[in-house]
């Protein structure tokens, strides 16, 4: 194994040679390798800018994404007097503990909480297609540029992660628990931006997560089988010392500290008192939210619940039922937890999805009480990190059906939050092609603003 040739292979998402030992280790960690080897200091990100952050209040972020779109008017922007073909049966809003906010009455232990969150009432992109939306929401980015931006968790695993001086076995940015798959959250900046996703389900009997939890393996069967791997490794006893191998043997051992050391023990809710996980809710949404609180108190950066099922064309109503008291449940409890362990003034929580939905309810068949995409208005919270609480921005008509007041533009919201983090939004990110990129889109590039959340910050 002489010469460079012999050692290297290209990564195509990077331009950047990568050791035939990161590739072989990286095939046999999997998904949670990807962040491991690179953690190791196997791939060349020496030459990635240092990250400019003066002043950041906030070091994690924890994004509660309701993924296929959620109807403002039925959570964050009631119109109770809209009428039935705009309320359908959820007509009725509930006080909150802030004087003057008023939220769905699908939403009471959130109504007890509004003294820690801000609302949105104006977010605005006009676009109906969940790719498109997606990718505009979670970029601040146009849809259909030259690049393709990577999302605000790659973002943050570069500038808070990667190249921050960022410590410990756990990715710097995860999901739970399955990949969002609208777009590709790293973007140009290639596979090892990423998010880790955990698969599994926190709320089964045990978490089953992705390379870390094998299914049906116990603990005891885990350590056997690592101890008879290494009786039948050859190679090291053949050649003890050598610096490759020893790298490789370092490697194995830190994924065994993942998997069977305390980084692994951050997916374990049986460590949880069987209260704290009630108030939570006994569901996978809720449980997601309390393994979040978890990975934050570790130090990891970037966190997104993955919430799915938003989308719904049929039978919204029915639907809503059964989404809403979840959400208010395990979003009210991980503001509560993250407060009382001192956590939420340095941990930002932003909650929305894509779009939202038609404000105006489709009655008819094929439909029977649905609610279409709707980019042209929605809602988002945000808390924590810097972001006052108790607080509303902008609004929205009459019926819900456009921006009355302060539109707010995803760059908007994505921009207020890098600030918040002390991440530079003219900074330059490294492009594997060397074009010119920076964090954020400047004001001559066409991108929609209306500036950032000033009145909250």
């Amino acid at each position: 194994m002489k010469g460079d040739n012999m050692n290297t292979q290209h990564n195509s998402d990077t331009g950047v040679a990568v050791s035939r030992r990161e590739a072989l280790w990286r095939g046999l960690l999997g998904a949670a390798g990807l962040w491991l080897a690179d953690s190791w200091g196997l791939s060349a990100l020496a030459a990635l800018p240092s990250p400019k952050a003066t002043n950041a209040k906030a070091r994690s972020v924890i994004q509660i994404w309701l993924w296929g779109g959620a109807s403002h008017i039925d959570t964050f922007d009631p119109k109770t007097d809209a009428g039935r073909d705009y309320c359908g049966p959820l007509d009725k809003a509930v006080e909150t503990n802030v004087t003057g906010i008023r939220i769905s009455d699908q939403l009471p232990l959130l109504a007890k909480h509004a003294d820690k969150y801000s609302l949105v009432r104006s977010m605005t992109h006009g676009n109906n297609q969940h790719e498109t939306a997606s990718y505009m929401v979670q970029s601040a980015r146009q849809a259909g540029e030259r690049l393709v931006y990577p999302s605000m968790g790659a973002v943050v695993s570069l500038f808070k992660g990667y190249n921050a001086g960022y410590k410990g076995l756990l990715p710097p940015y995860i999901v739970l628990t399955e990949p969002q798959g609208r777009f590709s959250e790293a973007g140009f900046l290639g596979s090892r931006f990423k998010p880790f996703a955990t698969g599994g389900d926190p709320n089964a009997q045990r978490f089953e997560v992705e390379g870390v939890v094998a299914r049906g393996i116990s603990d005891d069967r885990q350590k056997d089988r690592r101890d008879l791997l290494r009786q039948l490794n050859a190679l090291n006893h053949a050649a003890p010392g050598d610096p490759a191998l020893a790298a490789s043997q370092q490697s194995e051992k830190q994924a065994y500290d993942l998997i069977m050391g305390d980084a692994g023990k951050v997916f374990d809710l049986s460590q949880e008192k069987s209260d704290v996980r009630d108030n939570y809710g006994r569901n996978r949404f809720g449980q997601s939210c309390l393994v979040a609180r978890r990975l934050v108190e570790r130090g990891v950066p970037y966190v997104t619940v993955n919430y799915n099922g938003w989308d719904t064309h049929r039978q919204h109503f029915e639907t809503m039922r059964r989404k809403l008291p979840e959400l208010d449940k395990g979003l009210s409890a991980l503001l509560q937890d993250l407060h009382d362990r001192g956590l939420l003034a340095s941990t930002i929580i932003w909650c929305c999805g894509e779009f939202g939905r038609t404000p105006k309810v489709q009655w008819e068949a094929p439909w029977n009480g649905g609610r279409g995409h709707y980019g042209n208005v929605f809602s988002a919270l945000v808390a924590g990190g810097g972001f006052k609480g108790g607080q509303v921005v902008g609004a929205s008509s009459a019926k819900g059906e456009e921006v009355k007041d302060r539109p707010v533009y995803p760059v908007d919201l994505i921009g207020s939050m890098y600030d918040l983090l002390g991440i530079n939004g003219d900074g330059k990110l490294p492009h594997p092609l060397g074009l010119p990129a920076t964090v954020l889109a400047s004001s001559g590039e066409g991108v929609p603003m209306g500036g950032r959340l000033k009145e909250i910050m």
